[in-house]
């Protein structure tokens, strides 16, 4: 009896626990039935899916492929037989979203809620962080990227380029002068990430050519809402996506300087997801729902 389906249960069992024995306790089988099991995967696909070594299995860029696909597939399976028991299409089960802190908290948790009164039986399980994620590890569905991506099997969805700022406090200006040269900055405080470069650098257009500047400053902080926050309390000028400081640019907590040297420095922000159309409706009904709102508020009023 063809049962492609289970031996597809057992290869996600495999590469989300990292081993046949951890997979084997799991599913109450022996290892050795694990092992058949995938290699009579393997076999029949005629390509390798798992490497095996002593310490640890990896998965090849085929069994990404496979895992994507399988993911894909036994979430339609789960789809299909909960509308058939409820007697509804409506897009059902979990999205597991990952986003920077930043994105995540301004563009697109107040979207949520609307978002729930059109698809109340889809759980959002979020998690906020400015470190890059492997999604296939992470079982995550969809990631928001800000900035330059990796090389990867994902999908892509560009969403926008947004300018970034480059601001500080106004209690801070008043204490150290509002830079009015590239120049300057050797004399002023700069925040920085520490997931860039260990020397932060800033782009900059200076008598028509582009730069890249060295700054420096006494925080190195691995995400934005950290940088703005210390930017707040006058500690330094920070370079932030126009969103993240829009509301404080706009009550004067902030104030934008070197804004004419700053005019080409912008940030991409991107969807990524596995499977592309082979996503599961609910998935679909996320990026569906998310993206042209998401969209409009990155755009610069």
């Amino acid at each position: 009896m063809d049962n492609r389906v289970g031996e597809m249960q057992v290869f996600l069992r495999v590469v989300e626990s990292g081993s046949f024995s951890e997979a084997a306790r799991l599913l109450v089988m022996t290892p050795s039935t694990v092992s058949k099991l995938i290699a009579r995967i393997e076999a029949r696909l005629g390509v390798r899916l798992i490497e095996r070594s002593t310490r640890r299995l990896s998965v090849t860029q085929e069994g990404q492929t496979y895992y994507t696909r399988a993911v894909s597939l036994i979430a339609d399976l789960d789809d299909i037989e909960r509308s058939l028991t409820t007697g509804t299409m409506q897009p059902r089960g979990t999205v597991r979203v990952n986003a920077s802190v930043a994105f995540g908290t301004l563009g697109l948790e107040p979207f949520l809620p609307a978002f729930w009164n059109a698809y109340p039986e889809i759980l959002i399980d979020l998690s906020l962080s400015d470190d890059v994620t492997d999604l296939y590890l992470d079982r995550t569905d969809v990631a928001f990227r800000v900035g330059r991506l990796q090389d990867s099997g994902l999908t892509v969805r560009h969403l926008r380029a947004v300018p970034r700022r480059i601001v500080a406090s106004p209690t801070y200006l008043e204490r150290h002068g509002t830079p009015q040269t590239v120049a300057d900055l050797d004399s002023h405080q700069c925040l920085g990430f520490n997931f860039q470069r260990t020397t932060p650098v800033w782009p900059f257009q200076e008598k028509g050519r582009l730069i890249d500047r060295r700054v420096h400053g006494p925080l190195l902080a691995n995400n934005g809402e950290t940088v703005r926050r210390m930017a707040l309390q006058g500690v330094g000028l920070a370079r932030l996506g126009e969103y993240h400081v829009r509301e404080d640019l706009k009550t004067g907590r902030l104030v934008e300087v070197l804004s004419d040297a700053t005019i080409q420095d912008e940030e991409d922000i991107h969807a990524l997801f596995p499977a592309g159309h082979q996503s599961p409706p609910r998935v679909r009904a996320f990026l569906d729902f998310m993206v042209p709102r998401i969209q409009d508020y990155l755009k610069v009023p």
